[in-house]
């Protein structure tokens, strides 16, 4: 692959503890764990796609960072910017919905976890800035403490200075923030913005979180209205994000895409059929980064990065181990007999 490049991710590791056979937590006994992340679930995507990918993170000192170090590795991540400090894991209770009993999600051990509670002085090898084409930074963190808040833009700003392309993925969660600290999340994430060279987000983030107005009441004019005027406000290179919109059992997914030099696309509506929708969205990321780095044209990138997410939809599990070849299968929607 002549465009192989390197990306690294600074995030948690997380453990996920599902429950298996649609059961809820409280009727279950036991527990199917696997190891995710925003993080994980991108580079996880980009290195099955051809690249090489890393991760800057903190796992604890036992057999939980034991197996978490496995798993990465398993998934073909280079180690070498790992710490290993503290006791706990962050992790998350996932109840599969059905029908018209929605998933649900529990958080456990997060705030107190081995990664979130690593001081900045802990983050001295800064070496990955070096080899870094792309960094991928995503918007939980900001939510978590003010030390995690320092160490995010250090970072983003160390990468930039060594002319790396910033990635950032907004994904704000309003119930991760205190409500003290929730009155100051506009300007955490405007400093972030200003950073960043690829953005992942979309009209509500725009209105709910930046403050921006739009005249219309439609999701796709606020997307034509608001997009543009961020990535000018920002000097944001690329701005993409997904619109899903649900019909009767059916789920669409539309992806659209800004590029400064080549303004604003919008992707075709695809159907998906969701089997485990966690991590659908990062396969989208995954996609538009692989699109940019390919220099793909970006109606291309936007298609090929639904599909991706389409294609994840139907995996379980947060980290979707697509190849080139199914994505395409999706893309071109293919019909597809039983592959023997």
């Amino acid at each position: 692959m002549g465009n192989r490049k390197q990306i690294t991710s600074f995030g948690e590791v997380m453990m996920r503890l599902e429950i298996p056979s649609h059961l809820t937590l409280s009727q279950s006994r036991s527990l199917n764990y696997s190891f995710s992340g925003t993080g994980v679930n991108v580079v996880a995507a980009l290195i099955k796609l051809g690249h090489k990918g890393a991760i800057v993170t903190t796992l604890p000192a036992n057999s939980l960072g034991d197996a978490a170090e496995a798993a990465l590795r398993g998934l073909g991540f280079d180690m070498k910017y790992v710490r290993r400090d503290g006791q706990l894991l962050g992790s998350y209770f996932l109840e599969t919905g059905y029908g018209s009993r929605k998933s649900k999600v529990t958080y456990a051990s997060r705030v107190n976890s081995a990664f979130n509670t690593t001081s900045h002085h802990a983050y001295t090898d800064l070496s990955f800035a070096e080899d870094s084409h792309y960094f991928h930074l995503c918007g939980i963190g900001l939510a978590m403490n003010e030390e995690m808040r320092y160490i995010m833009k250090t970072l983003a700003n160390v990468v930039k200075s060594k002319g790396g392309s910033v990635i950032f993925d907004c994904n704000f969660r309003a119930s991760l923030w205190s409500e003290e600290d929730k009155k100051q999340a506009k300007t955490h994430y405007e400093d972030m913005l200003h950073l960043a060279d690829i953005v992942m987000m979309n009209e509500r983030d725009a209105i709910s979180l930046l403050g921006y107005k739009s005249s219309s009441a439609d999701r796709i004019e606020q997307i034509k209205e608001l997009i543009p005027q961020i990535a000018k406000d920002y000097d944001i290179r690329v701005i993409s994000g997904t619109q899903r919109t649900i019909e009767a059992d059916s789920h669409y997914i539309q992806g659209f895409l800004y590029h400064k030099d080549k303004g604003l696309t919008f992707g075709k509506p695809m159907k998906v059929q969701v089997l485990d929708r966690i991590g659908a969205g990062d396969a989208y990321t995954a996609g538009v980064i692989h699109g940019e780095i390919c220099g793909y044209d970006p109606g291309y990138t936007v298609q090929y990065a639904t599909a991706a997410s389409v294609l994840a939809h139907t995996i379980v599990g947060d980290t979707a181990p697509s190849s080139e070849e199914d994505i395409l299968q999706v893309m071109n929607e293919q019909v597809l007999d039983i592959e023997r």
